[in-house]
């Protein structure tokens, strides 16, 4: 960072933010301390607790970023939210409340049998520890930005802050912190739209930067996925996939999965758990738009400024010290030279805007073409490390523009939002493994003094917390050049959400199914998923990752069906 300002302000609000967690953190020693807060928390405490787990720092760090490449279509991923929240409302809630359960999976058992619950929570344990891992390569990415680490050390120190937070902490620090958090998020968020907008030219307003934009289509909101032969399935964010298939995303995501269900178990009764989860259906589509808003304003901003050509001045800086620095330097000034055409085209804005509009669309165009040559060096000059800056915009605006102080202000809110998510999917980890294995399958003999069991039971719990950071941070250090974080994370909840949500609707509508079939019907289903997933990797198939959601879920329903039909025969 450029001032010790900055340094004192990121270091003040971090280490505030977790002295408060750890002074509200005061719970019983016993499980429900530890993982459900005593179930004591009110509606919007739980509603925090729920958006801070969503927004993590891959939310305030990488969409910017993906409205700036990609434009604001990615909002579209949200619309089956808020419906999502309405059934859940109706049918998870209440029976998870009634039953006073620990984790989601325990139901599972009661309706189906032990090896059901124990291959759901398994997939869940699978999709959250690697999606978590993911979540603390993002907030060290800004570490190796502001410090010139390497990528792998600062991995160790970010998940090693990590741990002693969640592990000293448990769900009730998670909480109240997140209260606070989202709080300076938010307001951060909102001043840094300001500052775009204030560091425009003069003439230049609100309007005329998302006309800009827009007349470079990133102002895509909507989009139907429908093409000249038809309806592109591959397409992977459009308003068909983003209800039905974000419909389903979500109603796994917040009725299946503990890091959110243990957030709203936390509650006073049935109706704080409700009223927090519809708000969080209002909330979190204009969020997310606002966000995405921020990397359309960006964009604009970089057509007045002069921008970068690679947004990640670490990795910029090994390319020009490789055998490929002439290419680099030759690919720069090629860049600078386009900066300097807009900046000129631009000057007749007002009096011009059709024809500046078309003028500023072709630069843009030659523009991604020097990026992609630029970006293809990083590869043949075998640079270790991320050659995708989609997730450094953002930050490198920060960095570069705002005024001393506010740059550490900002910084830390992304950490904080980083600590805040990755805290709760430590803490639902932990949760998961100690109620649905250590407890459910441990032959050692249980205390007959209460107060040392729940003591004994307190300390796995820490101890399994600790464990699973180490494993995120085993993660970390293999998702170095993933390209945009944000969408990584929903592509690989989507490997495994429907199957399990499939599970769960087959528990609640298809009553005279039995364990032995669901289970099967999983297994088979969870494979399928998995088998489409590479095939639309390898490009023998087009499908966007969103329908893999519905898939999964439907395979589990039918094949149930199917396998329990069959055993009826077999007894017959």
């Amino acid at each position: 960072m450029r001032s010790n300002l900055d340094w004192i302000v990121l270091i003040i609000t971090l280490a505030s933010i977790i002295a408060y967690g750890l002074y509200k953190s005061y719970t019983s020693k016993n499980l429900e301390g530890y993982f459900l807060s005593n179930r004591s928390m009110p509606w919007y405490l739980v509603l925090l607790s729920i958006m801070g787990t969503q927004a993590s720092a891959i939310t305030f760090l990488s969409a910017p970023g993906q409205a700036f490449t990609d434009g604001m279509r990615f909002v579209q991923y949200y619309f089956g939210l808020p419906l999502a929240m309405v059934v859940l409302s109706i049918t998870f809630v209440p029976l998870f409340g009634k039953l006073k359960i620990f984790t989601a999976y325990e139901f599972l058992e009661q309706r189906f049998d032990i090896k059901t619950r124990a291959f759901t929570s398994f997939l869940f344990l699978l999709s959250r520890g690697l999606s978590t891992g993911i979540s603390i390569y993002a907030p060290s990415i800004i570490l190796s930005s502001l410090m010139g680490w390497d990528i792998f050390f600062t991995n160790i120190v970010m998940g090693g802050l990590l741990i002693i937070y969640t592990v000293s902490g448990g769900a009730k620090a998670v909480a109240y912190t997140q209260q606070l958090q989202l709080i300076i998020i938010f307001a951060a968020m909102f001043f840094a739209g300001y500052m775009i907008i204030k560091l425009l030219p003069e003439d230049i307003g609100f309007i005329d930067a998302l006309k800009i934009s827009g007349s470079n289509n990133k102002m895509n909101i909507i989009t139907t996925g429908f093409e000249n032969d038809g309806y592109n399935w591959k397409d992977k964010y459009n308003i068909i996939s983003g209800i039905i298939g974000g419909f389903f995303l979500a109603l796994s995501y917040f009725g299946t999965d503990q890091s959110q269900v243990g957030r709203y178990l936390t509650a006073k009764n049935i109706t704080e758990s409700r009223v927090g989860l519809l708000m969080n259906g209002l909330v979190k589509v204009p969020m997310q738009f606002f966000i995405l808003l921020i990397g359309v304003l960006l964009f604009a901003f970089y057509q007045f400024k002069p921008q970068p050509i690679f947004f990640n001045p670490v990795q910029e800086q090994k390319l020009l010290q490789s055998n490929k620095k002439d290419s680099a330097i030759l690919l720069q000034h090629e860049f600078e030279k386009i900066n300097t055409l807009k900046a000129a085209t631009l000057k007749n804005y007002s009096t011009k805007q059709e024809e500046t509009q078309k003028a500023l669309h072709q630069l843009n165009d030659s523009a991604n073409i020097l990026k992609k040559q630029y970006k293809a060096l990083f590869k043949t000059a075998n640079i270790q490390g991320d050659d995708n800056d989609t997730n450094y915009i953002f930050l490198r605006f920060v960095i570069d523009n705002l005024p001393v102080g506010l740059v550490g202000l900002l910084i830390a809110i992304i950490f904080l939002a980083a600590w805040g998510s990755i805290a709760a999917a430590l803490n639902s980890l932990a949760a998961c493994t100690m109620i649905d294995f250590h407890k459910r399958f441990s032959k050692k003999k249980i205390e007959i003094d209460e107060d040392k069991q729940n003591i004994k039971d307190y300390r796995y719990s820490k101890l399994y917390t600790f464990l699973w950071g180490i494993f995120c941070i085993i993660v970390a250090e293999t998702v170095v050049g993933m390209g945009s974080l944000i969408e990584a994370v929903n592509v690989l909840g989507s490997l495994f959400y429907g199957v399990i949500l499939g599970i769960f609707l087959v528990g609640f509508y298809m009553k005279k199914i039995k364990g032995n079939a669901v289970f099967i019907a999983a297994i088979i289903s969870e494979i399928l998923v998995i088998a489409l997933f590479i095939l639309d990797k390898n490009g023998t198939i087009g499908l966007g990752f969103l329908w893999l959601n519905v898939i999964g879920a439907l395979l589990v329903m039918m094949l149930s069906l199917v396998v329990e039909g069959c055993f009826m025969l077999s007894r017959k």
